[in-house]
Order: structure tokens, then sequence, then C-alpha cells
């Protein structure tokens, strides 16, 4: 009889290099404890159906345990010659207990055997990086609520803006990370269905009960349809497009924690435990980790397209190339996994220079549009507001000053409804303080947030 499972049709022997480029047992082999559940639920739903007997269900249920144990203890041997996970675990099984072993693959097939592997194994991942997500959205909350005060320049495209708190900045990264588990946690939902029982893609002539196999799994229902349970890989996709999401924000956040931390911003310092040394410059300190998340975000996003580019001319049912999904999802979620754990040990460290970041908030006009309000609370039309502090902006150029230390005979030169008292009211502190509503940058509103966050997390 043929090693292969497969073999009765064949006579000659698979090529050895073909034998090597067709086994995913590198790769799979990381589901053995899902495919075991799997066989778990089907032995016993083939048991209650009457199916299986009940010797025959003993000797697979003590089978798997067996194999399971050996797995985990390292015992186990996986071979390429058996193709993947389900082959290797199956062929173990059946050398332990014999024909009962051989019984349990009936009304299913290794196509909706993988199916169901793959979503129980992502289910459990999905679980686990939404935990990261909220540990660091934790992290970054009380690090906001520390710096509810902290006054730092905002930027767009990069040019100072106007002044925000380092709080509310931190919050914004806070929103993101919820949309972030808000999307994985609706891709769950949308993937806990059951392919199990679907076999190969019409579903079986056996007399199966699909409700209970969903059931024992932990599924919310059975897949509706064959032909889809067993060719669809929508959930990786969508697990893929919200992980390349999550991997962008952290990329974006990881850019700014690298500014920051340059000799030219000087507005944080990073623990050295995330950080590394040059090994020709003796005073370079270089924030390597928030580098090697933003290289990763690339590596993530690569993973999404391969898998799009696989689906993307694939007809009904189940082909070979579907065998590609798992290394790129699996890859994806173990180096998002280790980004978003650097993330969440490394900015509890984080040492914000207030001073430093005070004097950038100060620099750069950023109290002009506040000027320009100024102006228009004292009855100026805001067109005509904006060019009297545009102008404003260009005297303190040339003059090398800031907009509150103008002269009066300089403001009544550019416009005479602007005042001294106005430029001399200018603070970054007056600045954010007076964005006092929901979702402005004001202290007030950085700790309702805080608070409304670490309320809505610890829940």
């Amino acid at each position: 009889m043929s090693d292969k499972p497969w073999g009765g049709r064949f006579e000659a022997a698979t090529d050895a290099f073909v034998e090597a480029f067709n086994a995913s047992t590198h790769v799979d082999a990381r589901m053995y404890a899902e495919d075991i559940a799997g066989s778990r639920a089907h032995a016993t739903m083939l048991t209650a159906q009457g199916i299986l007997s009940e010797d025959d269900l003993k000797l697979i249920l003590d089978g798997l345990n067996q194999v399971e144990k050996e797995i985990e203890s390292g015992e186990f041997e996986f071979t390429i010659a058996l193709e993947d996970v389900h082959m290797n675990i199956e062929k173990r099984l059946t050398d332990i207990i014999g024909d009962a072993g051989k019984r349990l693959h009936t009304a299913r097939s290794r196509n909706d055997q993988v199916a169901t592997d793959t979503r129980l194994y992502l289910r459990k991942r999905t679980e686990a990086l939404m935990e990261r997500i909220q540990h660091l959205q934790k992290v970054l909350v009380k690090l906001a609520d520390e710096h509810a005060e902290t006054v730092m320049p905002g930027f767009t495209h990069l040019q100072t803006a106007q002044p925000v708190t380092f709080g509310h900045h931190l919050l914004a990264y806070v929103e993101m990370f919820g949309r972030d588990y808000a999307r994985f946690g609706d891709a769950k939902k949308r993937m806990n269905q059951c392919p199990l029982g679907s076999a190969a893609l019409a579903g079986t002539t056996f007399p199966i009960n699909r409700e209970q196999t969903a059931k024992l799994l932990g599924f919310d229902a059975p897949c509706a349809n064959s032909l889809d349970a067993v060719s669809d890989r929508d959930f990786i996709m969508e697990l893929l497009s919200s992980a390349s999401i999550c991997a962008i924000h952290l990329s974006r956040f990881s850019e700014e924690l690298i500014l920051w931390m340059s000799a030219q911003f000087a507005f944080i310092d990073l623990p050295d435990a995330f950080c590394t040394g040059s090994s020709i410059m003796p005073q370079k300190k270089n924030p390597d980790m928030p580098e090697l998340v933003r290289g990763k975000a690339g590596r993530i996003v690569g993973a999404l397209m391969s898998i799009l580019m696989t689906m993307k001319s694939l007809p009904l049912a189940y082909n070979k190339d579907m065998q590609e999904d798992k290394e790129a999802i699996f890859d994806a979620f173990d180096n998002l996994e280790g980004c978003l754990r650097v993330f969440g040990d490394m900015l509890p460290g984080l040492q914000a220079n207030i001073s430093n970041m005070h004097k950038a908030a100060g620099s750069g006009f950023s109290t002009a549009t506040d000027l320009a309000d100024a102006l228009v609370r004292a009855g100026v039309p805001f067109r005509d507001a904006h060019e009297i502090v545009g102008k404003s902006v260009a005297y303190c150029i040339k003059a090398g000053i800031e907009l509150h230390n103008m002269p009066v005979s300089a403001c009544q030169s550019i416009d005479q409804r602007l005042t001294l008292e106005m430029v001399q009211a200018l603070s970054v502190e007056a600045c954010v303080a007076a964005r006092n509503h929901i979702g402005g940058t004001a202290p007030e509103q950085v700790r309702l947030q805080c608070a409304k966050w670490a309320k809505q997390l610890n829940d």
C-alpha cells in the first residue's frame, strides 16, 4: 500500500523535489492542537450519529491524546512525506490504534479540515492580538493622563501648526488602536463559522450533524454553503487587512518617536533596553525598535498583497494555491504581535523633555490662528483677520521676533484694529486651554478622555 493517503490512484512515486516543494508541514505543524480538537469533535459527532462505534470513539480519543502529548513533549517527528499536519497526525494515530484511526476521516476531507483548523488557530491568535492592542492602549492612556498639561507643537506638513498637549497627541493613537481592536473583533465574528462537514466541496452522503461539531468547537454556526466553506479565504484577507492597518498605525507612531528622539527635536528619550548603539560612534543611541517596527509594517502589508493576489483568479472550490495562505498570515501575525509587545513594553519608560517641547510649541508662530481669532472676536471678518496676521508674521520673520513680542508701533502700522493687548495675550498655555470642547486639546478634555478610555478598557 502507498504511504500516501491518496496513493491508490498512482503507480509512480512522487518526485523527491516535488514532495518537498509540495509539503506544508513546516508551516502548518503549529496548528496541531486545532487539528486534534477538530478530530475529537468530528469523531464525537460521528459516534452520536451512529457512524462510528463507541469503541472506535474511545480508541480515537485516547490515541489523539497520546499524539498530542508526543507533539508537546517533542517526541513526535513530523515528516514532509506526509505533506501536512493533518496527514502526519492521522498516520501516527493509525499506527497507535489501527483501523479505528482509518475510520476517523469518514465524512470529511482535508479541504474542510484545513479550513476548520485555520479558523480555529486564527481565532485564538486574533484574540491574543486584541489583548496586545488593549494593553498598548492602557499604556498610552496612562501616559496621556500624566502629560495632560505638557504643551508641544502640533504639526501639519511637518511644519509647526498650533500648540497641542502631548496627552492629546497620545490619545490620537489610542483612538487609532481602538479602531484596530474593533476591526479584529468584527473579522473574528465573521470568521466564526464552521466549515467541517463540507467535505471536499459538496458535502457528504453520511447523516452528519454539523451543528454539533460547530458547537463543540465554539463556532457560532456551520458555514451555510459547502463550496464557499472550503474555498473561502475572505477571513484571512480581512484579518490581514486589519493587521496591515494596525501596522501602519504603529509605523506612523514609530516615525514620530524616531523624529522626537533626534537631537534636532529632543522631545523624548526612550529606555536604553529598547535602543542600540553604534559600532563606531560612541555617542549614538539609536531608536532601533521603532525603526524595526516601521520596517515590519511593510512586511505585514506585503502579506496582505500576497493573499489578495493568490485568491484573485481562483475558481471554486479548493485549489492548491490556497496552501500559500497560512505562511503569509502566520508571519504577519507573529510580527504584528511582536510589534505590539515592543510598544507596550517600551512606552512606559518613555521620558518627555517637557521644556524642549514647550519651547518648540511657542516657536514657528504657532499662536497665529489664535491672534486671528482674537481679531474676529473684535469684529474683524475672518479673511481680513487672516491677512492681518499674515502680515504680522512676515514682519516678525524680518525682525527675528515672535508674535507676542511685536511692538505697538508695528501693530498699528499693519492694521489699526490689531492691538498690543491682543499680541501680548498670546501664550501656548492659553491656546491649548481655549480649545476646551469634545475632541479638543485642552488639558481638561484630555483628562476627560483618559477617564473615559480607562473605564472602557478596564470594563
